[in-house]
């Protein structure tokens, strides 16, 4: 009688840890960027997301303080115009705000709501440099940025509740380990390092724009040289959701030699 070796049978947690691990795969929806070049994780619609952008833009304009300075606004309106004109993105309502706010600082919310504070206006040394501003927070629009990072956030905590419950009651110090760290770890590992990659797209995105749109990206990326120049948070690279300064500058250089932009 020929004798066979038996393959020793897998735990029955090792499988259900195989299998939690697998369900974000399955619940991927990809679709091709073309301004990306690469594939794209979305599983909300974009246009899902404007709704919730103009809610958190009302609310934003009745608990901050918007900037009474004509000037400011209408001139930020006029470049962020120019800026969109450059773009596929013209038949949706975009609005400008300058915020009373000391601080360094833009942000744009889904639906094209742009703010910039009024240290940001106060910063920017030329309309060069406001573009390269502006130019970078269109671009996030542009990528579906705000979508991908929803349904990067969506399945990582998908993922981290799931291992989290099939390892609560693990025996093995290992399943144990992983099923306690699993949120932060994707934290670092998936959802950090996605973010990171979205401010640089945006960066070269928003050099194109800035440039269709007629200014300067040399003059615009020396916005970055003066922001690396006042020094920076400790933060280190790994944990930030932002590139450093530094890099930032590096390869915008990089890419505007490539491109031969002026």
């Amino acid at each position: 009688m020929k004798m066979t070796a038996r393959r020793p049978k897998r735990p029955l947690k090792t499988l259900a840890l195989a299998a939690a691990l697998s369900i974000p795969l399955g619940l991927t929806a990809c679709s091709y960027s073309e301004e990306l070049g690469r594939q794209q994780m979305l599983l909300v619609d974009p246009a899902a997301l404007s709704q919730q952008g103009a809610q958190a833009w009302s609310q934003m304009k009745q608990t901050s303080k918007l900037s009474n300075d004509a000037a400011a606004n209408a001139r930020l309106r006029r470049i962020g115009n120019q800026i969109v004109a450059a773009t596929n993105l013209g038949n949706q309502a975009w609005e400008y705000a300058v915020f009373e706010d000391k601080s360094i600082n833009a942000f744009v919310l889904p639906g094209g709501k742009v703010g910039v504070t009024t240290g940001m206006m106060a910063f920017v040394a030329n309309d060069d440099e406001l573009a390269a501003v502006l130019g970078h927070e269109v671009a996030h629009v542009m990528a579906n940025h705000a979508a991908e990072r929803y349904s990067q956030s969506t399945l990582a905590q998908v993922g981290a509740g799931v291992i989290g419950a099939v390892t609560q009651n693990a025996e093995s110090e290992l399943a144990q380990t992983l099923g306690r760290y699993a949120a932060p770890a994707l934290q670092v590992a998936v959802l950090m390092p996605y973010s990171r990659q979205h401010e640089l797209e945006a960066d070269r995105i928003g050099l194109d724009l800035m440039v269709r749109a007629g200014f300067s990206a040399k003059r615009g990326v020396n916005l970055w040289r003066r922001m690396a120049a006042r020094g920076g948070s400790a933060t280190p690279a790994i944990l930030s959701t932002h590139p450093s300064d530094a890099a930032r500058v590096q390869q915008l250089d990089a890419y505007i030699a490539a491109r031969g932009y002026s």
